[in-house]
């Protein structure tokens, strides 16, 4: 099997991989990643997040392995893939130590960045892997066992020199009577001169993908540190930060891991969606993944009714 140590890309750049897990015992999310400086330095990490906390694992570059034509990671002991993942990391006073096992991927019909993906010089490139998919399996979390019985996955990828100054994502997948999967991301994308908010959604709700996207004319209404108004066509979202609880991750700067940001991976959020006049649901769900970086400022200088 081929596979390649990082990347043969010159100067600065990074590539991760976002992974959730939510069961009747637990929430995990692990961000398995590989980092190039600008210097040429390479390394590679894996950060973890539950409900309580947050921990960054560095490890050196020929620990990482990656193969080109298929999702399948390795960092040190752990393994990512389509198939699940096995994870082993300890530290003074964390470990984490299990595997998952994941059910087939709920893959996008076209790729979320649409023809962004092309534009010259873009900073951040976004992939989804998985709208949802089941997971089963047990971890154990400093000694605490935590089991997955058909419980409910999350995959999506990055890669690029530096993620956006300024952008909001949030993502959530429940099950009310059928499941239903959410990812929403805005951000400020930079230009050679200027710049522009882009937006990319997709929505799966009673068997349909809704997308709404800068390419496809979504207007962003408002976006700010407590969420975001969308209007596409007939199309309106309301994402509305009820509660959250933060914990610190390091987010790439040039390839470097050296920008401090904060993830909610269990945060409160209200989520309303409708076709013209239709309400297709008003959820609000305690397990969302929310996350907000950029200038706290901005405060209430967009605004919009929900």
């Amino acid at each position: 099997m081929k596979y390649y140590y990082g990347t043969e890309r010159r100067g600065p750049y990074f590539e991760g991989w976002y992974l959730k897990h939510q069961g009747d015992e637990g929430e995990l999310a692990v961000i398995p990643a590989f980092h190039q400086q600008k210097d040429g330095g390479r390394n590679a990490s894996i950060q973890v997040i539950t409900r309580k906390e947050s921990r960054m694992f560095s490890f050196p570059a020929h620990a990482f392995q990656a193969w080109p034509d298929l999702f399948q990671v390795r960092v040190g002991d752990n393994w990512f893939s389509r198939d699940g993942v096995k994870l082993s990391l300890t530290a003074e006073d964390f470990s984490l130590e299990g595997e998952l096992r994941y059910g087939p991927f709920a893959q996008l019909e076209e790729d979320i960045m649409g023809p962004f993906r092309h534009l010259p010089g873009m900073q951040c490139v976004h992939g989804v892997l998985s709208m949802g998919h089941r997971v089963d399996g047990m971890v154990s979390i400093n000694g605490s066992t935590a089991l997955f019985s058909n419980g409910l996955g999350y995959v999506e990828t990055d890669r690029g020199r530096s993620f956006p100054r300024e952008y909001l994502w949030t993502q959530c997948i429940w099950r009310d009577r059928q499941k239903v999967s959410l990812m929403l991301s805005v951000a400020h994308i930079p230009l050679p001169v200027g710049g522009f908010t882009g937006c990319i959604c997709e929505i799966r709700f009673a068997g349909r993908a809704y997308r709404l996207a800068t390419y496809h004319g979504v207007k962003v209404k408002r976006w700010s540190e407590q969420g975001a108004v969308l209007v596409q066509g007939p199309l309106r979202l309301a994402v509305d930060l009820v509660e959250q609880a933060a914990r610190p991750l390091q987010a790439p700067t040039a390839g470097a891991m050296t920008r401090t940001i904060h993830e909610s991976l269990c945060a409160t959020v209200r989520y309303r969606f409708w076709d013209g006049d239709s309400l297709l649901f008003d959820h609000t769900d305690s397990r969302a993944s929310f996350e907000y970086a950029g200038e706290e400022k901005k405060k209430g200088r967009r605004t919009g009714t929900s």
